[in-house]
């Protein structure tokens, strides 16, 4: 009986260590996710700033479509985070509409304001990109450990989840252009 209380024991402190670790793993996990929506927050919240200048700028559009980027902004930042990302997904899609409206007007184009303006959207969306891969990466991360076995035994001991994957549209997205393939069977010379 003695000589296998040592081996128990090892065995305890294995079970017991490996335990903490994941425990641990899930809870950094779980802090960079919420680290990195804060990121994708605040460069969200620096583009709905600078949406109101774009849209003084933008001749024609005045301040009938400011109320409403304003309202939008406003309403979506006490939701949750799902509600948020549909809301800035359609703040997306009318900033895209109104930058497409702006083509329209070329001495508008060629203005040094609004030149600048758009470019700090560029500048800010491209924060958003990164902060959101950043994002996914994470909750990557997190999902795997979820689904892996024997992680996944602390995972329902302790309520950790599968996290969603952020797909949020951005205003400066462009859609990938239609290329067809021509599938005649000429040879190149």
């Amino acid at each position: 009986m003695p000589e296998l209380i040592i081996p128990v024991l090892f065995v305890a402190v294995i079970l017991t260590a490996w335990s903490i670790t994941t425990y641990n793993k899930f809870v950094k996990y779980k802090n960079n996710i919420e680290e990195s929506w804060s990121g994708i927050d605040v460069a969200l919240k620096r583009r709905a700033n600078l949406i109101p200048g774009l849209v003084d700028v933008i001749e024609g559009y005045g301040k009938h479509e400011t109320s409403i980027f304003k309202e939008k902004t406003e309403a979506y930042r006490a939701t949750s985070t799902a509600d948020r990302v549909a809301g800035e997904s359609d703040i997306s899609r009318s900033l895209g509409g109104l930058l497409a409206q702006a083509e329209a007007y070329p001495d508008l184009k060629a203005s040094e304001n609004f030149l600048n303006l758009q470019q700090r959207l560029n500048d800010i969306e491209a924060e958003i990109a990164q902060a959101r891969t950043r994002f996914n990466r994470n909750v990557g991360r997190l999902n795997t450990l979820v689904e892996s076995f024997p992680a996944k035994i602390i995972a329902r001991k302790y309520g950790f989840t599968r996290q969603k994957y952020l797909d949020l549209e951005l205003a400066t997205q462009n859609p990938l252009p239609d290329v067809e393939i021509s599938t005649s069977g000429g040879q190149a010379n």
